[in-house]
């Protein structure tokens, strides 16, 4: 974990007026941004971050499962409840399914506010679904944290080993703490009545100079606004692409794209999940465009300590792209997404330092080798390609 990232170039302001033409959503100045790595860097965070509270805490999340971290925070979240703050939790009915039911009736007892995203019980098949996979925590509308991490003991220590699944996660205050906070009250609103929300009071600007875009992606068929992103962080990049992505299952248009940003003299680096994956379907999915792109000279590595669910793009030295989504059809076309982009050169740095460090743990994939793989694995990636609209 580096020092707060609190400066930014001239040099990035081309892709910031990029990404606002793209996008339509402007960067908002004033903020700091403090990279977390792993869940011993991530979870003490979090959990300080809600037991110092004295206003208003929002929480979101995909995965709520079970363990010791998963009680942890219940605990806090139930005594900042009792103590009389407003506490807010929403779990999406599928992700977090497998909770343990005593630690809902701990928060609810203890007066959390709980809802439940899109439950599975309803007939319209075609709303169970589309999930959201937002991971936010907003504590005071002045701390806001986004990332990858789910709250599962999946995710505790150091990802020494394959008990301990590697991820970053990221703390922001400033005013792109708005922007998560809109996220989780969108998804907020759809689960249960409607209310216009301004009961926690609004915080001091503090003293920060990344520029950040917030961009959240709502359920859609066929485009949201996170692969409008992507596609345009891969489309402005000039001389470096860092994709790390747990799931990698690009469509023909992206892979065209990520082969045409090497024709134009750009580094594309692509990182994705090993031996050690909870998705074998959509890493085979994904495995069938593998040739296409290793001819087109994208660079593919496979991290072998452990599960890597990690989610960023880095885009030249300055642009950062951190947050929820996957580069998969569910994250790029289905689910409800939300991602930060950054501009700061030392947050750059840091993340490609730990993306080296990364490297170290993988196996780099060369065309000669792929193109030796057997006769069934083709066979699987073709049966894997069927499914990738659930992928």
């Amino acid at each position: 974990m580096d020092s707060p990232v609190t400066e930014i170039s001239q040099s990035s302001f081309k892709h910031r007026a990029q990404l606002e033409l793209a996008l339509g959503q402007p960067f908002v100045m004033g903020n700091t941004i403090q990279d977390l790595q792993n869940g011993d860097e991530i979870f003490p965070a979090m959990l300080d971050a809600i037991r110092s509270a004295t206003e208003c805490i929002d929480f979101m999340t995909f995965v709520y499962w079970q363990g010791s971290i998963a009680r942890e925070f219940a605990t806090a979240l139930s005594e900042q409840a009792r103590a009389g703050l407003r506490v807010r939790v929403l779990l999406d009915a599928y992700g977090a399914r497998i909770i343990e039911a005593e630690l809902v009736s701990q928060m609810e007892s203890a007066g959390v506010d709980l809802r439940w995203f899109r439950p599975l019980s309803t007939w319209r098949i075609w709303r169970s679904d589309k999930r959201t996979h937002r991971k936010v925590l907003v504590c005071d509308q002045r701390v806001g944290y986004i990332g990858g991490v789910g709250i599962a003991d999946e995710w505790r220590g150091k990802a020494r080993d394959a008990s301990e699944w590697r991820d970053c996660h990221f703390e922001i205050q400033g005013a792109a703490v708005r922007g998560l906070r809109g996220a989780f009250l969108d998804n907020w609103n759809e689960a249960g009545d409607w209310s216009h929300d301004l009961a926690c009071t609004a915080h001091e600007p503090v003293d920060g100079k990344v520029p950040m875009q917030v961009v959240r992606a709502s359920t859609t068929i066929g485009w949201t606004d996170i692969a409008t992103l992507v596609r345009t962080l891969i489309q402005i990049a000039e001389h470096r692409l860092v994709v790390v992505t747990a799931y990698f299952s690009p469509d023909d248009k992206m892979v065209n794209m990520l082969c045409d940003a090497v024709k134009r003299g750009v580094d594309v680096d692509v990182l994705t999940a090993g031996h050690h994956t909870d998705s074998r379907l959509s890493q085979l999915a994904g495995q069938r465009h593998y040739a296409k792109l290793l001819e087109g000279g994208v660079t593919l590595r496979q991290y072998q300590r452990t599960m890597l669910h990690s989610k960023l793009i880095l885009v030249d030295d300055e642009v950062c792209c951190l947050g929820s989504a996957n580069m998969n059809h569910r994250s790029l076309s289905k689910d409800e997404e939300c991602c930060v982009v950054a501009l700061s050169a030392d947050l750059n740095n840091t993340l490609i330092r730990e993306y080296e460090k990364d490297c170290a743990d993988s196996d780099t994939l060369s065309l000669t080798d792929w193109q030796e793989r057997s006769w069934w694995q083709r066979q699987q990636e073709r049966l894997a390609g069927l499914l990738v609209e659930q992928l």
